[in-house]
């Protein structure tokens, strides 16, 4: 009987415990709290900075639906941004640019208006493809941290805007660059060339422009031109102390000066 007693006595305070757990509110800030939006702010950002995206989230959002007229809220928006973009899931990505776009037509002046436009580039940014896949999203990227770097010149995210833009503009240029050596290795001179000579003309500063030089060069002098193909070997030895294609190219520039019949075998004598 006594253990009976006991046994019903714990089942019956756990649970009164369990109920009491199940109406308490932990996200709601404590009834003492002078600054009740204050408190929701900084819980969100160390439950963000310990990348708990969901706990973050529910707190920034408590915020943004009960403290209209708090001066956390503006953050607390981004803050909801932040935590999307943390999860880093195909669906995620989706509801950070929401939020992002809506914090830039809400807070269009706000001090923090170009990290929200920042932010929303990398949400687009996190959803590029290998250069061989659609380029949607890289296109998207570029959009839109070209129009950060427009719109907030002054910004102290511009160097990583900056970094951001060269990377995006690479993979569209790497996805250009495949299709040019597909025609190339095919053949199909003409194509090669259109495709190789578009690729410079839109991204002159690619990162992998030694390789659109070497084979543009290529390209054009098996067209049989050779005197059009000798600047662009020269540009890979000129513009480049490092490269694959470096001694290559040197041993074309040679060739050519010398004898460009013999350098470009299609040429006719």
């Amino acid at each position: 009987m006594k253990f009976t007693r006991v046994s019903l006595f714990t089942l019956l305070a756990a649970t009164l415990f369990a109920a009491a757990c199940a109406t308490r509110d932990p996200i709601a800030p404590p009834t003492d709290s002078p600054e009740p939006d204050r408190y929701l702010y900084e819980t969100g950002k160390k439950q963000l900075e310990k990348k708990r995206w969901v706990t973050a989230r529910e707190y920034f959002r408590r915020l943004v639906d009960g403290y209209p007229q708090s001066p956390f809220r503006a953050d607390a928006k981004l803050g909801i941004g932040d935590s999307y973009l943390g999860e880093n899931t195909p669906e995620a990505q989706v509801y950070a640019l929401n939020e992002y776009r809506e914090f830039l037509s809400f807070f269009p002046t706000h001090a923090r208006a170009d990290y929200a436009q920042y932010r929303l580039a990398l949400s687009h940014y996190q959803q590029m493809l290998a250069p061989q896949r659609d380029q949607t999203a890289t296109k998207d990227t570029i959009r839109e941290l070209e129009t950060m770097l427009e719109r907030y010149p002054n910004s102290s995210l511009k160097p990583e805007a900056q970094a951001k833009l060269r990377q995006a503009k690479d993979r569209l240029s790497q996805a250009d660059y495949a299709v040019g050596m597909h025609y190339f290795r095919i053949r199909w001179i003409p194509g090669a060339i259109e495709r190789f000579g578009a690729l410079m003309k839109r991204d002159p500063e690619f990162t992998g422009r030694d390789g659109v030089y070497y084979y543009l060069g290529e390209s054009i002098c098996i067209a049989g031109r050779p005197a059009e193909a000798l600047p662009y070997y020269d540009r890979v030895v000129k513009e480049f102390e490092k490269s694959e294609y470096l001694e290559r190219a040197a041993k074309k520039v040679a060739s050519l000066t010398k004898d460009p019949a013999a350098a470009c075998p299609s040429v006719t004598r």
